[in-house]
């Protein structure tokens, strides 16, 4: 059975004993935190794939991806804890002011799966949709210091379930997204797929961003093939023209 370090069990002290002197309201919000957290990251998975619709396989199947690699972390986690073995610190440490109820014996204390499925659902998100990390990563770590806070893990639980989380979820994301991409692409083929994941990206649509600064298709070109910035368009040719591979012959003027 593994025993926790000296450090860690005086900062476990020295911060339950901080919280034990806050005020019942904040005990109640550090208690429903953590999982009012989960529902959050629940909420952004949806989002993740409802903004993944009609983009191309890769990136829908990082979004898919996510749960199921918060998931992964998460087992990660629990097997790992079955093989430590380390006795709670609201058991362990004497006179511990635990606020929340200490977890029942052999539910074991390192890592925290908590912290663990919070990291890697924040890691998880942000590789599928970058823009939100300045959100995601606070609320995780708060999540995972709620967790000392309320008495029931020491900080190297959290800090080694928070470092697993960010490290298992993007591994587990990418190689699933890679399985995922032709199936996401074949599954636009057929009614269903197209409901559940958005129809095909169109390439070559005016005014859509190319990747890789190519002009698309119908936008006008000037010489070389450079786009023809700032220059009005021949009004006499129509769309269908453009379309059809002809481009209408300019009559000179009298």
């Amino acid at each position: 059975m593994m025993q926790a370090p000296e450090f860690s069990a005086d900062l476990y002290r020295e911060i339950s004993e901080f919280a034990h002197g806050t005020p019942s309201w904040v005990h109640t919000v550090a208690e429903i935190g953590t999982d009012a957290g989960l529902l959050l990251f629940a909420a952004l998975f949806v989002a993740g794939w409802w903004r993944a619709r009609g983009a191309d396989g890769r990136v829908m199947g990082l979004a898919l991806a996510a749960p199921f690699a918060v998931v992964a972390a998460y087992l990660v986690s629990e097997v790992s804890k079955t093989f430590i073995e380390e006795e709670r610190p609201c058991r362990a440490v004497a006179g511990a002011m635990n606020i929340a109820e200490c977890p029942a014996p052999g539910d074991w204390s390192f890592p925290s799966n908590h912290a663990t499925i919070a990291a890697a659902s924040a890691a998880a998100i942000v590789v599928a949709w970058r823009a939100m990390a300045p959100v995601v990563l606070p609320l995780a770590l708060l999540m995972a210091f709620s967790r000392v806070f309320v008495g029931v893990h020491y900080p190297h639980d959290v800090a080694a379930g928070f470092v697993l989380g960010c490290v298992a979820a993007p591994v587990v994301a990418v190689v699933l997204a890679r399985v995922a991409a032709p199936l996401v692409d074949a599954l636009r083929g057929v009614a269903v797929g197209v409901a559940l994941l958005g129809p095909r990206p169109v390439a070559g649509v005016p005014g859509a961003a190319v990747p890789g600064g190519a002009v698309p298709t119908g936008a006008p070109v000037g010489v070389a093939g450079e786009p023809a910035a700032g220059r009005q368009v021949d009004a006499a040719v129509t769309m269908p023209d453009v379309m059809g591979g002809v481009v209408p012959r300019r009559e000179p003027r009298p």
